[in-house]
């Protein structure tokens, strides 16, 4: 099958990925002109002075559409590269970053705090802190009973996280029917189906390293996925040790979903939909896919988070609902195609 060129597709998502973001910039409840958009963002990064009129516009550019968008490209970017990192763990082309229980452990400290005001001493870190500590436990948890002699067996980690993460489910639908406040209620379940609506210049750079070192890691170990995602023989006749390699994957998808959680909430699909769409697009082998699964990644949870803010304003609608609403017929298209379901190999 012919397989485009990594380098001319990379080029065309880059300028797609800045095309969509610059509409991200310009539209919302206040639309702004593409001139000023460009010519605000030009200024910020110049230094440049800004006439006394165009002040609120320019700050409803830079400081507060202008973080959601970086946010949501290095969210849609590292929740892609989970995605490719943990199908090829499990070789199971169905698996996502939130296959392993992390997220639902996420979503119990999350509510948690929103409900009932834990760790309310740490102020507006309180939420992120609960909720990474959530991802966190539940990392354990799920190591400690999907571990056995021969190590992270595929089989029983996908098992064990699927498992786990029904029962932080089960727990976080109590602590929301125990909630005291309606009002909570509903902020925990807009925050469960995710959103940016927090998004502010303090957690970009968190986000920016946690991304960044998490693609490298995944590009420096690209030829490893190859040999993972053809079965343990294969790693063990290249010299690869399948279990531990699966258990520094498991750390690093561990580490980058529980920190998105905890930023945005669980936005679904990315991790599932995104590595099959690249695969189509440049076949499976992970040096290329680590190039351009991240693009296609940042470029549609832009997109999704514009028509969250846009498709019924002024309100704004849970970015996980978007993702969902393209996400299943891709899926659905996705398996449809011949050989579109298979191994990740």
């Amino acid at each position: 099958m012919h397989r485009l060129s990594v380098t001319a597709l990379a080029v065309t998502l880059t300028a797609t990925l800045v095309v969509v973001s610059v509409l991200a910039l310009m539209l919302g409840t206040v639309h702004i002109p593409w001139r000023d958009t460009c010519r605000f963002l030009w200024n910020e990064l110049t230094g440049g002075t800004i006439a006394s009129a165009d002040v609120p516009n320019y700050r409803i550019v830079v400081d507060a559409r202008l973080p959601r968008v970086l946010l949501a490209a290095l969210v849609g970017a590292g929740l892609s590269g989970v995605g490719l990192i943990v199908q090829a763990m499990v070789r199971n082309a169905l698996a996502d970053p939130y296959v392993l229980g992390i997220s639902s452990g996420a979503s119990v400290g999350a509510t948690a705090v929103v409900l009932f005001g834990v760790f309310g001493a740490l102020g507006i870190y309180a939420l992120s802190t609960a909720a990474f500590a959530g991802a966190l436990g539940a990392t354990v948890l799920v190591y400690l009973i999907a571990r056995s002699a021969a190590g992270l067996v595929p089989l029983r980690l996908v098992l064990t996280g699927t498992a786990l993460s029904y029962g932080f489910s089960a727990a976080t639908t109590v602590l929301v029917f125990m909630a005291p406040h309606g009002d909570a209620a509903r902020s925990v379940m807009f925050w469960l189906l995710g959103s940016l609506t927090t998004a502010t210049w303090q957690v970009v750079p968190l986000a920016a390293a946690v991304a960044l070192t998490g693609l490298v890691v995944i590009g420096l170990y690209a030829r490893h996925l190859n040999a993972l995602s053809m079965g343990d023989e294969v790693c063990a006749a290249l010299g690869v040790n399948a279990s531990r390699f699966r258990l520094v994957l498991f750390v690093v998808a561990a580490a980058m979903t529980g920190c998105f959680v905890s930023i945005c909430g669980a936005v679904g699909f990315v991790g599932l939909v995104v590595p099959h769409v690249a695969r189509i697009l440049v076949g499976a082998d992970h040096r290329r896919l680590i190039v351009i699964t991240p693009l296609l990644g940042a470029v549609f949870l832009v997109t999704a988070d514009l028509l969250s803010r846009t498709m019924i304003p002024p309100q704004e609608l849970p970015l996980g609902a978007i993702t969902a609403a393209v996400g299943v017929p891709t899926f659905v298209l996705l398996m449809r195609r011949r050989g579109a379901l298979m191994d990740a190999g």
